[in-house]
């Protein structure tokens, strides 16, 4: 059994896809693992993964929940848009010292510890922040519907516009667009395919064009430059400058590094850490406000 929990900080890293608690105590992790977890599109759902993650949590360290939700915590979940759902988050699971936020502060403190840099979080959605004296400015992560643009479901969606413009003669054909043409059966297939498909499945295509641009594929080629672009303008926008840091997270994102312009790409270094590595650190600043 733990007998000292002074320093005892807890995590949470929720996502569309699982949702992580953790905790530290006297510099050893602990973590559960349990669904996906997003309160805004199934707050209920996503309050019963924590609690799950809790439990399992609590049994592993030999600690009563409610001894736990006392401690320090960051608590970071897709879904979390203003200062009402974060306080009825924290309201429902009784929490007494915790920050609650979505899940893009702990992705960028995992990625660049307290370094100044730039995190371009390109997975099945998208998202960009930069970090500066410890203060981060976050741009995107609003959605496929109104953004979200560079993810992965973006560059399928943007392959299957394409194939429907050469299709119609307006786009060059390359075997990319053909292959999609072939299989999701013609124009109306593609129509039909889009017209009820998730971000997940659209993502599911981003693969074979990633596949296809490094064959040289002049439209795979163009959706990556395209997303390349779109990277390197909020960049800018978002104040990075040359020089700094720049982590390239989730699954696509790697695949823009070679389309960057020379000072951004000879800037890109691996990720310090991962999402849960960030929310811990973010859980021990709060303790740390508190000594």
């Amino acid at each position: 059994m733990i007998e000292s929990h002074d320093s005892a900080v807890l995590a949470v890293d929720g996502g569309g896809t699982r949702c992580r608690v953790a905790c530290e105590i006297d510099g050893v992790v602990h973590c559960s693992e349990t669904g996906a977890a997003n309160v805004s599109t199934d707050f209920d759902g996503a309050l019963n993964q924590i609690r799950a993650g809790l439990d399992a949590l609590s049994r592993q360290v030999e600690v009563q929940i409610e001894d736990m939700i006392g401690w320090p915590a960051f608590i970071g979940l897709a879904g979390v848009t203003d200062a009402g759902i974060a306080g009825r988050l924290s309201g429902a699971l009784g929490l007494m010292s915790a920050r609650v936020e979505d899940d893009r502060p702990a992705a960028v403190r995992g990625a660049l510890g307290t370094q100044d840099g730039l995190v371009a979080h390109c997975g099945t959605g998208s998202f960009m922040a930069t970090q500066t004296d410890g203060a981060m400015r976050f741009a995107g992560g609003w959605g496929s519907v109104l953004g979200d643009e560079a993810s992965a479901q973006w560059v399928g969606r943007r392959a299957l516009s394409e194939a429907l413009c050469a299709y119609d003669g307006t786009q060059v054909g390359t075997r990319l667009t053909q292959s999609l043409l072939t299989d999701l059966g013609g124009p109306a297939g593609i129509v039909r395919f889009a017209k009820s498909a998730s971000p997940a499945q659209f993502g599911a295509l981003a693969p074979q064009v990633t596949s296809e641009a490094k064959e040289g594929d002049r439209v795979a080629v163009q959706i990556l430059q395209a997303g390349a672009d779109y990277i390197a303008e909020i960049a800018n926008g978002l104040g990075w400058q040359p020089g700094r840091t720049i982590c390239l997270t989730g699954g696509i994102a790697g695949h823009y590094a070679t389309y960057l312009p020379d000072t951004m790409r000879s800037a890109v270094r691996p990720p310090l850490g991962e999402p849960l590595t960030g929310a811990l650190a973010l859980a021990k600043e709060i303790r740390n406000e508190h000594l």
